[in-house]
This record gives C-alpha cells, structure tokens and sequence, in this order.
C-alpha cells in the first residue's frame, strides 16, 4: 500500500512530467494505431473524399480530445477561467500560460498521425485521385466524362481487373504520393523551424512575465491539489466523528450486546485539529461556497 502511495505523491508532485510521458505515449500510440490500421479505399466518386480526409482528420481530432481529457490542467484552467472575482483578481496571463502548454501537449499525438499518414500517402490519393486533371496524363484522351471520372476514383485501387496494369493509374498514383510527401515533409520542417526559433527567441523577450505566468500557473495546480487533499482529510474526521456519535446515541443497545465503546476524544485522536471545529453540514457548504466564490488573496504577511 506504501508503494501505491508513494507511486501517487510522484504523480502529484511530478505533474509536467507524467503530462510529458503521456502526449509521448499518446504519439506512439497513434504511430500504431496507423501501421495496425487496414486502409481500404471504397473507389467510388461519390465516397473517396470524404473515406481520405476522414481517416486522415477525424483520429487526430480524438486524440486531441484524449489529450485534454488526460491532461488535468484542463479542468485547472476551465475553474481559474469560470470562477467569480472574489477576493483574488484572475491574472489572464497565467489562463492564456496554462491553455498554451494544454495546447501544446494535445497537439503532438494529432500532428504526428496527420504527418504519417501524408508522407505514407494513401489518404491523399484516396482522396484527391478524382480531382487531378486527367488532361496531364495518357490513357484518358479518348474516355467520356463520366468514365474519367470512374477511372480516376480506382486509383487507389491497385488489385482492380481494370487498373492492375493500367500506366496512368500508376502515374497519376505515383503524382499524388509526390505531393503528399512533399506536404508532410513541409508540416515536419515548419513545426521543427517554429520550435527552434520559439527556443532560441524566447531569451530575448520579457523572461519575468513569462516566469511569473509559470509560478502562478503550478500555483494553481498545487493549490488545487491541497485543498482535495485537505477536504478529504476533513471528510475523513468528519465520518469518524460522525460514527461514534451514532453509537453515542445507541449506547443502551450496545451495553445490552455487552460491546465496548470508544471515547470520541480517543478516536478522533485530534481534537484540537482545526478540521475538527467543522462539524455541521451547512458548515462545510458555507466554506465550500466561500472558497470557490471568493478565494482568499495570496497575502498570507498577517498570518
């Protein structure tokens, strides 16, 4: 049990961390769930737009989705946003901080499917083999509109009877899988460039605002973490004494079932516990209310 629990403060306390591993987990993760996929274009005019730019944009959409679920400065940011003013102002920086860095974690696992599934190709040709212009390539000079347009859509159909051996097929294929890997070539550079020139350029901006924003914005995590922690905790001897109240009061029945009954000042083991002071129900709601509408400044000199 003492493993679990240490296992869980590192979690805690090592929160950017763990966040880390899990959009890495999350990128390798949908590197498989690609190689394992079994793409299979319908080869229908009417159907291989949407199956293409489905399969290329509707898994990083829910692997985005996945990001926020699993990242919980989400909901960190989501509360910090929707709280009323009270007594402490909301500082936009830190909001604007905190959904950067969600942002950024949620993103890696869908840039990394949309960058595979472009430099392997067969999205891009499923989607845009009827939309070439047919006129660039032999073999369709002497086709009727409409049949262009059949021949176009079996592209990515290399095992059909009609466009096994067929050149153009092979043409416009090979077309199409050059510009999707020069396309996602180009997203991979443009995403290293960025990175490398938000590195090397942040020293030369306001380093105060930015570590400020990033003081404030573990503060808040934290804070959060201790007030759950505290709030179980008061949870916890609030039962208890609750418990023993209970048996308090069926104290007749218990002395004819001949059981011995603990003291409350010996179960609670703190009576002198500030917690301990809370003892009605209205009690806690009212602290309850108190801190999410009006949240304390961070002035703590006159403590």
């Amino acid at each position: 049990m003492d493993r679990f629990r240490m296992i869980f403060q590192y979690f805690q306390s090592n929160t950017e961390s763990v966040m880390n591993g899990i959009c890495g987990l999350l990128a390798l993760a949908s590197m498989k769930m690609y190689s394992c996929f079994d793409f299979s274009c319908p080869c229908l005019p009417q159907y291989n737009m949407a199956y293409g730019l489905g399969i290329m944009f509707v898994p990083p959409i829910a692997l985005f989705l996945c990001g926020l679920m699993l990242n919980r400065q989400s909901l960190v940011m989501l509360e910090e946003w929707r709280r009323p003013q009270g007594h402490r102002k909301k500082d936009l920086a830190v909001i604007r901080y905190m959904c950067s860095s969600i942002m950024q974690r949620a993103m890696v696992a869908p840039v990394v499917w949309i960058i595979v599934t472009l430099l392997d190709g067969k999205c891009l040709i499923c989607a845009f083999s009827c939309s070439v212009d047919p006129e660039k390539f032999v073999g369709f000079a002497n086709v009727s509109p409409v049949q262009v347009q059949q021949l176009l859509a079996k592209v990515p159909c290399k095992d059909d009877e009609l466009m096994r051996n067929n050149t153009s097929r092979k043409a416009v294929s090979r077309y199409l899988h050059c510009w999707s890997q020069a396309l996602g070539w180009s997203i991979l550079l443009i995403l290293i460039i960025a990175a490398f020139l938000t590195r090397w350029l942040r020293p030369c901006f306001n380093q105060a605002t930015f570590l400020q924003a990033r003081h404030w914005s573990n503060y808040i995590d934290i804070e959060q973490k201790i007030f759950e922690e505290t709030c179980c905790e008061h949870s916890r001897l609030f039962a208890h004494k609750c418990i023993l109240h209970f048996f308090e009061s069926m104290q007749q029945e218990i002395k004819l079932h001949s059981f011995s009954l603990p003291r409350e000042r010996e179960g609670a083991g703190g009576e002198d516990n500030i917690l301990c002071s809370i003892t009605d129900q209205d009690q806690v709601n009212k602290l309850l209310k108190m801190w999410y509408n009006e949240k304390p400044p961070l002035n703590v000199s006159q403590v």
